[in-house]
């Protein structure tokens, strides 16, 4: 398999973050770039991204949220005191629809919470996964599939909002990428999180089904989607799909959801898939809350490769611990064996 990787995506370095009332190690540390490269250098062909500006990104998020983005931290100055991050206390609510003037306030506007800061690397990290997701989805086209290691993830940023320790949503870029040569999409979103980011840019389109497995949100970030009732609205009715699991759900629970969603879109009849690679539902994850195996993502490697689908893999979670190389080696492994 082609796997897509850039060393610009360890720019992006948080090492702390603000998290019910203390600072916290920051679990999306830089290092995942070179452990999750690491794995699977030498078992799978490494290549670089080509270059797609920022078209690929834009088709999937508001020009005003891009801009911030790519400007926060040459503002800076703009802020009280000397910062080592762009970052906020005061994050717009509904309610609030006023788009502010001051760097203060912007952060707060198109930011949801704390664990997403904007560092001096953050843009050129966050502008590269989306140049590998967008090559991803071509090589998937022109070979089948591919893996792109996106690092920050992506699937908690909505068209106008970052979250989540994600910025720029490369999942959805790669399916709006695919979109361009089918007229129907899938995602598969199988982090341990639901992929509340993806769901906001698609919720009301039919041409793009988004599909995603997750540990129940009720006392879980993002708590405040992800449940089965959100099937979508206007021409998107009937076209977004959670299927959500109770906490410590292992291989058993998870693999047969799976399959439920693979029947869901196979009802779809895509022309291509993009799968939301979460390794977060591992029961070695020290933030998931799902105790899925290395067996486990094998098995789900063979069972999703099964549908024969152009598929473009992008790396969303899966956090600092022994079994998180293991786990991308073996779903990658056993994708790459079962779609031979």
């Amino acid at each position: 398999m082609i796997a897509f990787h850039d060393a610009r995506s360890a720019a992006h370095d948080p090492d702390t973050y603000f998290r019910r009332g203390a600072m916290v190690a920051h679990p999306e540390q830089a290092s995942r770039y070179e452990i999750l490269r690491d794995a699977i250098a030498g078992r799978h062909s490494l290549a670089a991204p080509a270059e797609h500006g920022e078209a690929p990104i834009l088709a999937v998020h508001d020009e005003g949220y891009v801009r911030f983005l790519a400007d926060a931290w040459s503002r800076r100055a703009e802020l009280p005191g000397t910062v080592d991050e762009v970052l906020s206390g005061h994050f717009a609510r509904p309610q609030m629809s006023r788009r502010p003037e001051g760097m203060l306030g912007l952060i707060g506007y198109y930011t949801a919470d704390t664990s997403t800061p904007i560092r001096a690397g953050t843009w050129d990290a966050v502008r590269a996964g989306a140049q590998l997701a967008t090559s991803a989805a071509d090589a998937a086209l022109a070979h089948g599939r591919a893996y792109a290691l996106c690092r920050p993830p992506g699937h908690h940023a909505y068209a106008d909002s970052a979250g989540g320790f994600c910025f720029i949503n490369n999942t959805a870029v790669a399916a709006q990428r695919l979109r361009e040569t089918h007229g129907r999409v899938a995602i598969l979103d199988i982090d341990v999180h639901h992929g509340n980011g993806t769901q906001g840019i698609f919720y009301t389109r039919g041409d793009i089904l988004t599909v995603s497995i997750h540990a129940d949100p009720a006392d879980y970030f993002p708590y405040f989607a992800g449940y089965a009732g959100e099937t979508g609205a206007g021409d998107g009715t009937g076209f977004n799909r959670n299927l959500p699991l109770a906490h410590g759900s292992g291989d058993a629970p998870w693999l047969a959801t799976l399959g439920e969603a693979l029947d869901g879109i196979a009802r779809f009849s895509p022309g291509a898939l993009v799968v939301a690679l979460g390794l977060d539902a591992a029961e070695d994850d020290p933030i998931g809350a799902l105790r899925v195996t290395t067996d486990g993502f094998a098995r789900a490697a063979e069972t999703i490769a099964a549908a024969r689908l152009p598929t473009a893999i992008v790396q969303e979670g899966g956090y600092l611990c022994e079994a998180l190389p293991r786990n991308l080696s073996a779903f990658l492994d056993a994708f790459d064996a079962a779609a031979a």
